[in-house]
């Protein structure tokens, strides 16, 4: 597994070449892809900047609105396989998306059927180009909180869903929602590499019991202890995860630092519980 950089997951507006730079001088082994990737030529152009800064590229955002009406996923679909072929170019397999932990409109039963169906179509997509889907579930209680149904909302219950939709999709794995939703370790060495196509990696605010923390505020990886980031990051060591392992802390204090200032700090954090993880 690599540390990887997200500019936007930090506060930070960035093209490519900013984004680069700034992964690349603070402790970053790859960065989520910037720009379209899909259009003519972009794909290679983009590969020769990563290879120039020493770089790998993490994952690229599904591109589907899969949680709207038929229209809005028939209208992402057309356009998923340009997106999918850049990516193959450019040598990023991992598509990841969020999966919403309620249902308003429909039963449990209804929603996991009409959103399996819709991943099954999106991973065939993709896996003809060498691609992953990456499905993230959501912890936080207060996250479903006024919803009329419950949907998926932890690691075994979106390994379910990703089983049914088959080899080509895994998990996005969040050390937040992992331990929003009581996860464990032991569920974590379960896994295998095959299972998880990226991760995400934060700390929570201290004094909150775990059903009242709040989705939108977080803080940088190890920056409270709340979370046992070492001990996520050494089962997924342990299960030969390879893939990109990214911060996203939500945090309104890094998201107001300078871009550079940001990047350090995020930087720096991930290279720490990297080392005090053994990696």
């Amino acid at each position: 597994m690599f540390r990887n950089f997200c500019p936007g997951c930090v506060g930070i507006s960035a093209d490519l070449e900013t984004g680069l730079d700034l992964a690349a001088r603070h402790g970053f082994e790859g960065m989520d892809p910037i720009g379209d990737f899909g259009a003519p030529g972009a794909a290679a152009a983009m590969r020769k900047r990563y290879e120039a800064v020493g770089l790998r590229p993490g994952g690229w955002g599904l591109p589907v609105e899969f949680r709207r009406d038929d229209a809005a996923f028939r209208e992402g679909m057309k356009d998923l396989a340009r997106f999918a072929a850049g990516a193959r170019e450019l040598g990023c397999y991992r598509c990841p998306t969020w999966v919403p932990s309620w249902c308003d409109d429909l039963t449990h039963r209804e929603q996991y059927v009409l959103w399996r169906d819709r991943f099954c179509a999106i991973a065939e997509v993709l896996g003809g180009f060498e691609c992953r889907l990456g499905l993230e579930f959501l912890g936080p209680k207060t996250l479903r909180a006024g919803h009329r149904n419950e949907f998926i909302h932890t690691l075994p219950q979106m390994m379910e869903m990703v089983r049914d939709v088959g080899p080509n999709c895994g998990l996005l794995l969040d050390s937040w929602h992992w331990y929003t939703a009581g996860g464990t370790l032991d569920e974590m060495r379960a896994l295998t590499d095959a299972d998880v196509v990226c991760v995400h990696v934060n700390d929570a605010p201290p004094g909150i019991p775990i059903e009242e923390q709040i989705d939108s505020k977080r803080a940088l990886p190890g920056e409270t202890g709340v979370i046992d980031i070492v001990g996520f990051l050494q089962a997924l060591y342990d299960i030969g995860y390879t893939g990109p392992v990214t911060p996203e802390p939500f945090s309104a204090r890094v998201n107001a630092l300078a871009a550079d200032k940001a990047a350090r700090e995020t930087g720096e954090s991930l290279v720490r519980v990297w080392r005090q993880a053994g990696l």
